[in-house]
């Protein structure tokens, strides 16, 4: 398998759940907010035998040539964004799933941003996003999901093509998915909001911004601890300085 970490940049972001640009190298995070979290946005691409599969679609930002930014990363790494086939979304929130969809604004008319790809999403949480709506949830990106025939509804815990596993854990969010994806004896876990940092995975920290924050830490011990046994390769989406992380 091959990795590629897609970082669309480091965000602060606060209680009113905009994601505000960083510059890591000379930025003072104290002049920002108080209780501002410093986090960056970084969807992943895994190359399979099989696939191609993207996980998470990133803040659906454009560049100012119009070029939505996950397509350009995606480019600039040699891949063609319609030759993604899977799309694996661990929940719907903005920062998640800003790029699942664009819309012609002269044609007022919505396409998916990776038509040839099957969307993976918990139903569940499909619809739950739908009716919570803003600040945490932006539907006009994701609604599309809900009438498209190239979307798979996952609920619960199961297996897709015999080689990624997935499972409904909630915490961050009531029906937050994870996955794992195997091939030729590697593992990949991509834990999303309920793993997100590697610090967060060594010590027993618990987040008042989570639907469950104790749960979450429970599950970054227990996923922690096997992955260490079992040889995982992790993948942080909002780590600043350790996308990838292996045992």
């Amino acid at each position: 398998m091959k990795i590629i970490p897609l970082s669309e940049g480091s965000f602060t972001i606060d209680a009113t759940k905009q994601f505000i640009p960083f510059d890591v190298g000379n930025d003072d995070l104290q002049k920002r907010p108080v209780g501002s979290l410093l986090v960056e946005v970084q969807p992943f691409v895994i190359i399979t035998s099989k696939d191609i599969i993207l996980l998470d679609t990133g803040l659906g930002f454009s560049n100012p040539d119009g070029t939505l930014q996950i397509h350009q990363n995606l480019i600039d790494n040699g891949i063609n964004p319609l030759e993604v086939t899977k799309v694996l979304l661990s929940h719907l929130h903005k920062d998640h799933a800003g790029g699942v969809s664009r819309e012609d604004k002269v044609l007022r008319q919505k396409f998916l941003s990776f038509p040839h790809a099957t969307y993976y999403v918990n139903h569940e949480e499909l619809h739950y996003a739908l009716q919570k709506g803003r600040p945490s949830f932006t539907p006009d990106e994701f609604d599309i999901l809900s009438t498209i025939e190239n979307v798979n509804f996952i609920n619960g815990d199961g297996d897709i093509d015999g080689y990624i596993h997935y499972a409904m854990t909630g915490a961050h969010s009531p029906f937050h998915t994870v996955f794992w994806i195997e091939e030729d004896d590697q593992k990949v876990f991509f834990g999303a909001d309920v793993a997100p940092q590697v610090q967060q995975m060594k010590s027993r920290f618990i987040a008042k911004y989570d639907y469950d924050g104790k749960k979450c830490m429970e599950l970054r011990q227990q996923w922690w601890k096997q992955g260490k046994e079992e040889g995982w390769t992790f993948l942080f989406y909002h780590d600043i300085k350790t996308p990838v992380f292996v045992f």
